[in-house]
């Protein structure tokens, strides 16, 4: 499993990690977690924690790792060394607007157009360096989910494997690291198919021998058959988790997208599943992720509880939800009998508003609705984490000439915990679920409307 510290730990991911961990305890194998934090640019200090979080809630351990890729550049120094010595590489200058630029001229679809290919440049600073794709033939591998697969090399552009700042690109980081890790099977997702010949090629380039096997699974995709998007979806495993699903409903659904154990059997344990679990019997179709059937897991699981262990689990959850705040309601609390007042609106599935908190922040702010409706445009867009909520709520009040932080702050307090105080907001928010904060903020500016219909 090698995800990306860039963000939330997404279903599908979860869903891939969950067939690698599968198929390694059901061969005896080793499952290893690596982390492809190669792009510097995009990488969250906090999130390859949080991808362990997520499989641990999953309750999927592995054999060897973390590895951190950024930790490992001397392997593929020394891997591009060996390529640049085979002329398997060669340096490029290009900007992706001059690449754009000549392909819309000579009519051709995008893609590099292998205008450095034979322009001899010293692999310098500033530079990227590309892999020299063979221009006849074909490349091909019998895929365990979708049998043989099948790219023309002609097809293939020219792909970069070091960017221009020196750091190396994922696709060469992750050859390198399966011929040393001597990894065995690559269980991924679909769209990762077009990756996998450039994988060969480079496999097959270093000499590595026999490359490993390739299941590249289906695609998990909404209720309009769209694949799952974090701007239409709910799709980060931490929204499910915090919403008080059960680790063990969501790795049952999960091992059901893409692959069944026949019958009309749906609930299965754990150790039902590794027995029988059958990677070749996944299927390619897309698989739809039904929020509601998986809630009905849930329930079902939730029965099957002794009531000792249903109040056992709702204590933990309900401890477990407001941990993360627990120092700054720690900050502010007065007596303990103050701390569920801080904290209910993360429990509470509407919001309890204080009348007089209300009607302060009303009088208070003209633009309230239109703060709200431009928080909720920037909160569907933006990542949610702490920092990117703060931007985006900053930028919703300079829309509606609100600049400062603390005065666009109170309208959307007042929307997502009913009073004017309480634990930073951000973190509040965070900690909600952008789902559940955007319903918030919509009852609250269809309130204020009616209100103000009401008045008029």
């Amino acid at each position: 499993m090698a995800p990306s510290p860039t963000g939330y730990f997404h279903v599908g991911s979860a869903r891939t990690a969950l067939f690698n961990w599968l198929f390694t305890r059901q061969q005896e194998g080793k499952f290893v977690l690596r982390i492809e934090d190669t792009d510097l640019a995009r990488n969250r200090a906090d999130a390859a924690e949080g991808i362990e979080r997520a499989l641990r809630w999953l309750g999927l351990d592995w054999d060897e790792g973390p590895y951190f890729q950024s930790e490992r550049g001397k392997l593929y120094e020394a891997a591009i060394e060996r390529l640049l010595a085979k002329g398997r590489l060669y340096a490029c200058d290009c900007t992706a607007a001059q690449v754009a630029e000549r392909n819309q001229a000579a009519g051709r679809p995008p893609g590099y157009d292998g205008y450095c290919r034979q322009r001899n440049l010293e692999p310098a600073p500033g530079r990227l360096l590309r892999f020299r794709t063979p221009r006849s033939g074909h490349t091909s591998w019998v895929d365990i989910v979708r049998g043989e697969v099948v790219y023309e090399n002609s097809s293939i552009e020219d792909f970069a494997v070091r960017k221009s700042t020196g750091q190396p690109l994922f696709i060469l980081a992750n050859v390198v690291d399966d011929a040393e890790m001597a990894i065995t099977h690559v269980i991924r997702g679909e769209d990762h198919v077009p990756n996998t010949p450039k994988h060969i090629l480079l496999w097959e380039a270093l000499e590595y021998g026999a490359e490993p096997s390739f299941a590249h699974l289906p695609l998990l995709v909404n209720g309009a058959r769209k694949k799952l998007s974090k701007r239409r979806d709910k799709v980060a495993l931490e929204d499910y988790r915090d919403e008080g699903y059960l680790p063990e409903a969501m790795v049952n659904y999960l091992a059901l997208l893409g692959w069944s154990p026949g019958g009309d059997r749906e609930v299965l344990s754990l150790e039902q599943l590794i027995a029988e679990f059958r990677l070749d019997q996944v299927k390619s179709a897309p698989a739809f992720f039904d929020e509601q059937k998986l809630a009905s897991f849930n329930a079902e699981y939730l029965r099957s509880f002794s009531t000792a262990e249903f109040l056992a689990r709702a204590r933990e959850w309900l401890d477990s939800r407001w941990a993360p705040i627990a120092p700054l309601v720690q900050e502010r609390a007065r007596t303990l009998g103050e701390v569920y007042s801080l904290v209910d609106f993360l429990f509470l599935p509407e919001v309890r508003t204080d009348p007089a908190d209300w009607a302060k922040v009303r009088r208070q702010h003209p633009a309230f609705i239109a703060l709200l409706e431009a928080a909720s445009a920037n909160y569907e867009e933006c990542e949610w984490a702490p920092e990117a909520i703060r931007e985006a709520t900053q930028a919703a009040g300079a829309a509606v000439g609100v600049s400062a932080l603390a005065k666009a702050q109170a309208p959307i307090r007042l929307a997502i915990t009913g009073r004017t105080v309480g634990p930073p907001l951000f973190e509040s928010l965070h900690l909600l679920g952008r789902e559940r904060a955007l319903a918030r903020l919509k009852a609250a500016r269809e309130k204020a409307r009616q209100e103000d219909t009401g008045s008029a």
